[in-house]
């Protein structure tokens, strides 16, 4: 690998391609920033999962996570909204035996009451960063509601925020809906990876590809 001109924080892999030092120090986060973390998704089951494991990166790093997505997936019942609030007791003292996840009785209990409170959004009111969604709406589209006009454009590591007004507003509404482990930082990272907010550093092979946003920070044609 090597250093883009004088740029400490972006360096070009093998295959000619520059990314920020944390994405190409191995190759489970190389694939997962070329080919996922920060793409659109909008769905509530991939909103869930990101949500779930973005509460489970809390304190460690990402790497960890990454290592340990397939034991994720299989314990919670590949982050099948109903089917995971449904888990009780006897579901939480297994997964605290599961080895292949992250054995944290307040991260697992709040996966679950995060489940639940998924479902009570389908049927709630008032949702939304306008309080424009209704019945029928999903965890997908209260996050959505929440991305910016602009986004960063970071030209260094340093430039990167970990949150943001929309991070801590999303905040305060999920904890008003029940949910647990969402605070404004964790929901920044939440942003990142989902593509609400493009926070890929200037000069990255990734910046302004994911079709939200533009390189400049404005949103995509």
């Amino acid at each position: 690998m090597t250093e883009v001109g004088d740029d400490p924080d972006l360096v070009v892999g093998q295959d000619g391609l520059a990314r920020p030092r944390w994405a190409a120090a191995d190759e489970d986060l190389r694939s997962y920033y070329d080919t996922e973390w920060g793409l659109p998704v909008r769905d509530e089951h991939g909103v869930f999962e990101r949500l779930a494991l973005e509460g489970f990166q809390s304190g460690l790093s990402w790497a960890t996570i990454l290592r340990r997505r397939d034991g994720f997936r299989r314990a919670f019942a590949d982050f099948d909204v109903d089917a995971v609030a449904a888990f009780g007791p006897v579901e939480v003292e297994a997964l605290l035996a599961d080895t292949g996840i992250i054995r944290h009785r307040g991260k697992i209990e709040a996966t679950i009451t995060n489940a639940r409170a998924t479902i009570a959004l389908r049927t709630a009111t008032g949702l939304g960063a306008r309080g424009d969604l209704g019945p029928g709406s999903d965890l997908g589209q209260l996050v959505w509601s929440y991305r910016p006009q602009r986004t960063p454009v970071p030209s260094a590591a340093g430039e990167v925020p970990t949150t943001s007004t929309e991070s801590h507003a999303l905040a305060k509404e999920l904890k008003r809906h029940g949910f647990r482990f969402v605070g404004p930082t964790t929901m920044f990272a939440l942003m990142e990876a989902l593509g609400l907010v493009d926070t890929h550093l200037v000069g990255s092979h990734r910046r302004g590809t994911s079709g939200v946003w533009a390189a400049d920070g404005t949103p995509a044609a």
